[in-house]
């Protein structure tokens, strides 16, 4: 064992007398070390039911025989960072997650973790520790909230989101609006739709890192405390047979993750979270494959904000395994990938059947024929921009518009609430990229605005920033160059012609070549006096287009 070189031998007495200060036995020290990394907080809703999956996972590893010692990881609810320059601290703790986790790993010496994440930088920076320290490692999440209701229909947080825009055009009360907000987000959870959090917890599931029922079972269900103590016991077989996640998170189990992405219809953040996890295994996964993966994946699901099924209703369904079991009746998966329960892929799925074709389409009546996610190139995003094709209205599929520039996304915000933004319009938002913002903003609040006031089958959004799981209609995140980068989209100007044309994959500014070549030569890009995390992490982070990593 690992921890062995620390607890063994007269040298580590030392050692041993500290682990007697903590209260071990010897029984205790002589046993596997597993780190529970723990993510509980009581500012995060998806998070402050961790506390109990954290004993639960406990429980299960010492029934396992090792010896569970927690310790925490930070967490950000993008929810409540939404809008202001809180959200330039979300994306950001994805690295400081990983970081942190590494360093009180490697310095304890654990044999082992059980990763317990849930909201949207936790998963991935979690998936991303796991991958560099590569030891035995099961995820268990907190689950997703259950939905709303509100008028007799149900809700997530985009509801309370757009109603925010229905109130300031007048098309709801301050009454109304009351309502939404009290009984939107009913219950903890990560947010009841397929947004960021619920997107990276189905695809623990599909990279074979989680066990069944990870992505959905619902936070309030006491199926969620079962799975914490299986994930506890699994993860003592994984150090028995010393499967490590770098044996199971391979080339072939990321072009899984992206085709489930593109069946379930994922958050556009997956964009930047799996190639950063691909990453730590050595793997490149570019936004290229990304898009041949889509081009032969059928949508399968139409969960909000995309549809009016929610994460309740996807698990009643199968789950993630009946997804993946459609999906193999085309052969469009790997499926001797190794996973965390010691068996492979097939085996896991075999037998899970949809049991809801209306919330999981069968494979020969999918949604669509290509996947939930596209990436869109051009002259104004050489390295790609990202959109949730399956949340977009059929008349924004091609759209075609004058430019609409801000600076950033208050100043989008402002217009919009004011009336100024016209059916037609391209609203551009640039400076908010991972240098730009720095941060890579979420633009969650305009585009509710937009879809609120009624203009989501006519407006379209573009962005060196990025979106929400949350964000529906017309909107292209991750513009790579970035503006703050020398990117296109820096040198947009107000009243230009953009053209899109998401089933072509294209994003392009209607100015002639030469007169675009003269506005990039004597273009400099705006700069931000910056200080302490997010000058460093300006100064380190890569683009979008590869990830957001830090080089």
């Amino acid at each position: 064992m690992k921890s062995d070189s620390i607890k063994l031998g007269a040298q580590n007495a030392p050692h041993r007398a500290l682990y007697h200060a903590l209260g071990m036995t010897e029984e205790e020290i002589r046993r596997p070390m597993v780190g529970i990394v723990s993510s509980y907080n009581e500012i995060v809703p998806g998070h402050m039911n961790l506390d109990k999956i954290v004993e639960a996972a406990r429980l299960g590893v010492a029934m396992a025989g090792g010896t569970p010692v927690v310790f925490p990881a930070i967490a950000v609810c993008d929810g409540i960072a939404m809008g202001h320059q809180g959200m330039k601290y979300s994306l950001v703790t994805r690295d400081l997650i990983a970081d942190s986790t590494e360093a009180m790993t490697l310095a304890h010496g654990f044999d082992a973790l059980v990763m317990i994440p849930n909201c949207d930088k936790n998963v991935p920076g979690l998936l991303m520790a796991a991958a560099r320290l590569n030891v035995p490692t099961v995820f268990v999440s907190g689950g997703p909230m259950l939905a709303g209701h509100v008028n007799g229909g149900k809700t997530s947080f985009s509801s309370i989101s757009e109603a925010v825009g229905q109130f300031n055009a007048g098309k709801i009360s301050e009454e109304k609006l009351r309502e939404y907000e009290c009984k939107t987000c009913p219950t903890c959870g990560s947010c009841s739709g397929m947004y960021t959090a619920n997107s990276m917890n189905c695809l623990c599931e599909a990279l074979g890192m989680a066990l069944r029922g990870n992505g959905t079972i619902p936070a309030v269900y006491s199926r969620r405390i079962e799975l914490a103590k299986h994930a506890g016991m699994a993860v003592m077989e994984l150090v028995k047979q010393n499967i490590r996640p770098q044996d199971i998170m391979t080339r072939d189990a990321f072009y899984n993750a992206l085709t489930v992405d593109m069946a379930l219809g994922c958050s556009t953040n997956s964009m930047l979270h799996l190639p950063a996890i691909a990453h730590e295994c050595g793997i490149e996964i570019n936004l290229d494959i990304a898009n041949s993966i889509s081009e032969k994946t059928p949508n399968l699901c139409h969960l909000a904000p995309a549809g009016r099924t929610y994460m309740e209703e996807l698990d009643e369904a199968g789950g993630v395994y009946a997804v993946m079991n459609e999906l193999c009746k085309k052969d469009l998966l790997h499926t001797a990938c190794i996973t965390v329960t010691g068996k492979t892929i097939g085996e896991n799925i075999a037998g899970c059947v949809n049991l809801d074709p209306s919330v999981i389409r069968p494979i020969d009546d999918p949604f669509s024929e290509t996947g939930g996610i596209a990436v869109l190139r051009g002259n104004l995003a050489p390295d790609g921009g990202v959109v949730k094709r399956s949340a977009v209205a059929p008349e924004m599929l091609v759209h075609e518009g004058p430019a609409r520039v801000f600076e950033c996304e208050e100043d989008a915000q402002a217009a919009i609430n004011a009336g100024k933004i016209q059916p037609g319009d391209v609203v551009v938002i640039r400076y908010e990229g991972p240098k730009g913002g720095p941060g890579m903003r979420e633009m969650l609040n305009p585009t509710s605005a937009i879809m609120g006031m009624g203009l989501g089958s006519s407006v379209a959004l573009i962005t060196d920033g990025r979106f929400s799981g949350a964000t529906r209609g017309a909107c292209i995140g991750h513009v790579s160059p970035e503006a703050a980068s020398g990117g296109g989209i820096g040198v947009v100007k107000e009243g230009d012609r953009i053209r899109i044309d998401i089933p072509g994959n294209r994003l392009d500014l209607l100015v002639d070549e030469a007169e675009l070549e003269e506005r990039m030569k004597h273009f400099i890009p705006k700069t931000k006096e910056l200080s302490g995390y997010l000058k460093r992490y300006a100064a380190l982070v890569s683009s979008g287009a590869s990830g957001a990593t830090l080089s």
